[in-house]
């Protein structure tokens, strides 16, 4: 069809060049140009042609691509759906199994009567724990009034503890200065510690720091709180500052022992009974819970749940097995014990009255009692000082 026209146009040409008329020549001119629009129209058809044909061949090979991978997906389908058959088998072999070996219920009603049975015993070792303690300390004193105050002297940062070693026939007075710190202050006796002038008999650099303002001194051991453990308690030689022994508290060292009191989490403490430590425990609303150690390894001897708070105290002690907790605010002012818990269960809070401290500056950072001097020795806002405390036997208080 092409040649065919280009005939034409030839012998057209050839007819208008013998016509020789300017007519002709512009008619030439125009079929010219058009013939140079139908070759650019040709070759941009021959283009897309080509892109065309590109394209299949490219949508061809990713059909291929996916027929491949499709091949590949459904053996690892199969593959699976084998296994689950074979996991299902095995299955319906070990129910068949069980449901030979499950017990009849007369078989069930004799492990629980069993389980029972284990239980009571458990309840009953526990509660002889309770009265090998009572049995074994006879002591019925019970605390009836904080008498007066006595400020020994001003040492060391606004938080810290101090007290006599408690055990019988020890004068020695030991500081501790902030809410954590390694190094111990150790006096002959509060004589010696009363003077501004003396220093003290022995400094003591332990290799560990510890943590709050609950620590105790007993015949000559250091028991505190590791400081960056949750619940860890030392036993320390102070002869020569080495850990003898070491025990974790359960359900200790997630609150604060005492809300004012927010760095300090393990509250140790000594009565006529032994070692104490007192602590707050979530699970119990966040109450106090009281538990006696064992001085030489350590080991709980048996823990008691209170109904005293932790908010808004901010110490507490035990006095024959009685525990006092101190409560006040957090601007200061005078502070009463208003809750306390008898492990003897002689003496309750409803039957007690509120008792009030002396006046004094602001919250205390810790209360310790002696039970040989019978006195508490208290640090307030940096002041080491003394309150006298009056007690009488629980049988006057119950008669009362």
């Amino acid at each position: 069809m092409v040649w065919l026209f280009l005939l034409s146009l030839c012998l057209t040409l050839e007819s208008v060049q013998s016509q020789g008329s300017s007519q002709d020549a512009f008619i030439i001119q125009y079929l010219e140009r058009r013939l140079v629009q139908m070759e650019e129209r040709l070759s941009l058809c021959e283009q897309n042609t080509m892109s065309a044909t590109q394209k299949t061949y490219d949508l061809s090979s990713e059909i291929r691509g996916y027929l491949s991978t499709l091949s590949i997906l459904r053996s690892e389908v199969k593959t699976q759906v084998d296994s689950v058959s074979v996991r299902v088998d095995r299955m319906e072999r070990e129910l068949e199994y069980l449901e030979d070996k499950i017990p009849t219920q007369s078989d069930i009603e004799m492990e629980e009567a069993l389980l029972q049975q284990q239980i009571k015993a458990a309840e009953l070792e526990q509660l002889k724990k309770k009265a090998e303690i009572n049995v074994e300390n006879d002591c019925s004193m019970a605390l009836t009034q904080v008498k007066s105050l006595k400020i020994v002297k001003k040492a060391g940062d606004p938080n810290g503890c101090w007290f006599k070693d408690p055990s019988e026939g020890s004068n020695k007075v030991y500081l501790f200065s902030g809410f954590r710190n390694n190094t111990i202050l150790e006096y002959k006796s509060l004589k010696s510690f009363t003077k501004t002038s003396t220093l003290p008999a022995n400094e003591v650099q332990l290799p560990f720091y510890w943590q709050g303002t609950g620590h105790v001194v007993y015949n000559g051991f250091l028991y505190c709180h590791k400081a960056d453990t949750p619940n860890e308690i030392l036993k320390v030689d102070l002869l020569n500052g080495t850990v003898l022994d070491s025990t974790l508290l359960p359900g200790a060292g997630h609150l604060p022992v005492y809300s004012l009191n927010p760095n300090t989490y393990l509250d140790m403490a000594v009565d006529e009974l032994g070692l104490w430590v007192i602590h707050a425990d979530p699970e119990y609303g966040g109450n106090l819970v009281i538990t006696k150690l064992d001085k030489v390894s350590l080991a709980v001897e048996y823990t008691w749940d209170t109904q005293c708070r932790s908010h808004d105290a901010e110490g507490a002690f035990l006095i024959c097995g009685t525990l006092y907790v101190v409560y006040s605010t957090r601007y200061g002012g005078r502070s009463t014990i208003q809750c306390l818990y008898d492990i003897h269960d002689t003496i309750h809070s409803n039957e007690s009255p509120v008792m009030f401290f002396p006046k004094r500056y602001t919250s205390h950072s810790s209360i310790h009692y002696h039970p040989g001097d019978k006195q508490l020795y208290a640090w307030d806002d940096g002041y080491q000082t003394i309150y006298k405390v009056e007690t009488r036997s629980n049988a006057q208080m119950t008669s009362k």
